[in-house]
């Protein structure tokens, strides 16, 4: 499909000073609950302070969401697959309990099915498929009540396959290449499916490639490691549709108050900008905070060489805004990105640091 030229780059003119949920002792990450808190829906009063959240996979989002939902007065329960990543996350104020998809227990599932709204992020595994959904029939028994009433699995774009380049949107048939996308296919298709048998409100999020706090191009630049395989493919990338975390809390947020059983959206900013682009930026962030020390900086990757857009898409956002009613926290990159870089650059100054973040590059 073709969209304007101007959709790449074009910023939300929403508000920027709308109140979100309520002070929380719980602060793992004060940026993004910061860029939440001033950008959440007028409609907060939607969510109720009653609902309970259970999180299948407490991972990088799921931290985040549930942070988020804590700051609103939600009771937030997850799982995690190791004792250590349990202590952490209790320590953030989350129930988390053990559990192996491969295997659920059923008191688990039992204490799953005392809460209102459950997100799934746990990924499919390869020749299995969806670690949870080989398990539907006992899932249909202890899901089948009327305390659940919502339910959202997290995707990914990477289901549309190639399109040379052209905009993509939920409307566009799926043309996955890979195993695994072909496995995120399947486990839309799985969950949509259980959520229409047991009466629940389910919806799918395709996200875009995350990044965040702790994990974003400025990460990568002042905590530096040999690229991965799939790293150095993505630079050669003509497009890459991405999306802040911020904004997924943000999207799960207005999908709770609006549920729309059986959609799909698209979750992703408006500028499908190439890796090599938004590394150049971030690297003149950083020289612009630190100046003095720009030689302990590697060069940016100032490559203009570009693959072919075979397997490229661009991403388009419209239902998400449309539907939802998102206004996007970080509608490009560059607001993402300059966000993290403040907050870096402050908790530095706060704790006397005067060079680079305390913990990143050493001297």
């Amino acid at each position: 499909m073709s969209a304007p030229e101007t959709f790449r780059y074009r910023l939300d003119p929403g508000p920027r000073n709308w109140p979100i949920g309520r002070p929380s002792r719980f602060r793992f990450c004060p940026a993004v609950s910061f860029d939440l808190r001033r950008f959440a829906n007028r409609n907060n009063q939607g969510i109720e302070a009653q609902n309970r959240m259970f999180i299948l996979g407490m991972g990088y989002v799921g931290k985040f969401v549930g942070q988020d939902l804590i700051n609103q007065g939600w009771a937030v329960s997850g799982t995690c697959t190791s004792v250590d990543k349990k202590e952490k996350l209790k320590k953030l104020g989350f129930d988390v309990y053990l559990f192996d998809a491969n295997d659920p227990e059923p008191q688990v599932l039992s204490i799953l099915n005392q809460h209102t709204h459950l997100l799934v992020t746990v990924p499919p595994c390869k020749d299995i498929g969806d670690p949870m959904l080989q398990h539907s029939e006992l899932l249909r028994k202890k899901l089948n009540n009327d305390c659940l009433q919502w339910l959202c699995y997290l995707s990914t774009t990477g289901v549309y396959g190639d399109y040379g380049g052209a905009w993509v949107d939920e409307n566009c048939l799926p043309k996955p290449s890979s195993e695994l996308a072909k496995l995120r296919l399947a486990a839309e298709e799985g969950w949509l499916s259980l959520g229409h048998e047991i009466g629940l409100a389910a919806h799918i999020f395709r996200l875009g490639g995350i990044y965040g706090p702790g994990r974003s191009a400025i990460d990568t630049i002042l905590k530096p490691k040999p690229l991965s395989h799939a790293q150095k493919a993505r630079s050669l990338k003509n497009f890459t549709s991405r999306v802040h975390v911020a904004d997924i809390c943000n999207a799960l947020n207005e999908c709770i108050r609006k549920p729309s059983s059986g959609k799909i959206y698209n979750i992703v900013d408006d500028d499908p900008a190439p890796r090599t682009e938004v590394f150049s930026f971030a690297h003149k962030l950083i020289n612009e905070k630190w100046p003095s020390q720009n030689e302990k900086i590697a060069a940016g990757d100032s490559s203009t060489e570009r693959g072919n857009l075979n397997g490229e898409k661009r991403v388009v956002n419209a239902r998400m805004k449309k539907e939802l009613g998102v206004r996007l926290i970080h509608p490009s990159y560059r607001s993402g990105l300059e966000s993290i870089c403040d907050h870096i650059h402050d908790s530095s100054s706060a704790n006397s640091c005067d060079e680079y973040p305390c913990g990143y590059i050493s001297s």
